[in-house]
């Protein structure tokens, strides 16, 4: 795996956010999407700047999206090929080292 594919928490949270949104992925969905699913509070200045990060990375493509009448512009972000595999490789490399711990994990 090259080092550009190498993931932070942060950066798999967004990319998981972006494959759950698919075509509705702009920076304030995708900060919705993790502050529900991830169950914390996100700065959306953290958001786009990762978003950055992960474009220069190769890992994801943004398109702005012409407005509807009385709308602002926005990007909507997509995965590209080697965005889907880094987090792919993200995903295997948890379950491989979660195997077994369920009953470790268990506060009892």
């Amino acid at each position: 795996m090259s080092p550009a594919a190498y993931l932070g928490e942060f950066e798999q949270l967004i990319l998981l956010a972006i494959l759950q949104l698919g075509n509705a992925a702009s920076g304030a969905a995708i900060r919705q999407a993790i502050e529900d699913g991830g169950r914390r509070t996100v700065w959306i200045g953290a958001v786009y700047t990762t978003l950055e990060r992960l474009e220069a990375k190769g890992l994801l493509r943004a398109r702005v999206v012409d407005p509807g009448k009385g709308e602002r512009r926005r990007k909507h972000y997509a995965l590209e090929a080697t965005g889907r595999t880094a987090i792919a490789q993200a995903h295997a490399t948890w379950q491989r080292m979660t195997r077994g711990l369920k009953p470790k994990l268990d506060p009892r």
